[in-house]
């Protein structure tokens, strides 16, 4: 284990996934908060964005028992942040998704049963019968519940964006294009949120009482967008000012998934797979007012267009875009 940072008297956050997208993120608004941040991680990291954070590090994995006491020993709040986004199996996404936060949640309760357990999950968990993954989360968020025995708090953000994002990156690739084709159906929406805003909210929520809820994440406009608002506000972003856009055909939609299914035959986890398509062009990953997180002191600073064009200004400082 690391050495123990200085501000003893802050309250003290235990976070699985901070090596992710939005963990790497994450880290650093609790440290910006003034909370103390002990993370649960194989290896060492060196992360540019932890470059003035001092986080506690406990070596180990959701499959470790003893690393799991020492990280949620003494937090206010724990956060399960971690789980697998693709897999070569349902038994896989089940494994983690399902099975880690369940592990995590016993011990917290047993260690540390007055912490704030958060239980970061997704949108997708609302439509468990779309896809494995989908399945996967919801059947997490019921896992931890009961195996922590009181009440704790389910997050469900959708589409998350932001510098250092790799799987977004597709959007604003294809955005400079001429052709810019869109992915889903034609009256489709999709909530939206930037990966700042997420994590803002997130350390708000932990430091609040826990209560019983399943709250939904998305920017002011919880309704969501077309896709074709979606790529063209990446296309401003990346400088295209006159992308056509062109529905992609189903069917050839449905020959790449394939593809993707066949990789998961050979051991290869792809991103697009038949299930994968099935969520893309579900009509309906808006989020309701009665969904919505509501936080006192917490609202989106980043609409579409400023949040588009901070992940761009990212993606070309790493060198993933052209300037």
């Amino acid at each position: 284990m690391s050495p123990v940072p200085s501000n003893e008297g802050a309250p003290l956050v235990a976070l699985t996934g901070a090596s992710g997208f939005i963990g790497r993120h994450l880290v650093r608004e609790f440290a910006k908060a003034g909370w103390r941040v002990r993370l649960l991680l194989r290896r060492d990291p060196v992360i540019e964005e932890w470059r003035d954070v001092q986080p506690e590090i406990v070596p180990g994995s959701l499959g470790n028992r003893t690393a799991l006491e020492r990280l949620v020993e003494g937090a206010t709040a724990v956060v399960h942040l971690a789980g697998l986004i693709k897999a070569t199996s349902q038994r896989e996404f089940l494994s983690v998704n399902r099975d880690g936060a369940a592990t995590l949640a016993s011990i917290a309760r047993a260690v540390s049963p007055h912490t704030h357990f958060l239980q970061i999950s997704s949108l997708a968990a609302r439509e468990p019968q779309l896809s494995d993954y989908a399945a996967s989360k919801r059947a997490g968020e019921d896992a931890a519940r009961e195996a922590f025995g009181a009440p704790i708090t389910v997050l469900r953000p959708p589409a998350v964006y932001g510098p250092g994002d790799r799987e977004t990156l597709v959007f604003f690739q294809l955005a400079r294009q001429r052709l810019v084709p869109l992915l889903g159906s034609a009256d489709a929406r999709a909530a939206m949120i930037h990966v700042t805003d997420l994590c803002r909210l997130i350390v708000a929520l932990a430091g609040r009482p826990p209560r019983d809820a399943v709250l939904c994440a998305a920017d002011a406009r919880p309704e969501g967008y077309l896709w074709e608002e979606v790529f063209g506000t990446a296309a401003r972003a990346v400088g295209n000012a006159s992308p056509k856009f062109v529905r992609a055909p189903l069917a050839l939609l449905r020959t790449v998934a394939l593809a993707g299914d066949a990789g998961k035959l050979l051991g290869s986890a792809n991103m697009l797979t038949s299930q994968k398509l099935r969520e893309l062009r579900h009509p309906d990953w808006a989020v309701s007012e009665s969904e919505l997180a509501q936080v006192a002191g917490w609202a989106p600073a980043f609409d579409l267009d400023a949040g588009f064009a901070d992940a761009v200004r990212g993606y070309r400082e790493a060198g993933w875009l052209p300037r």
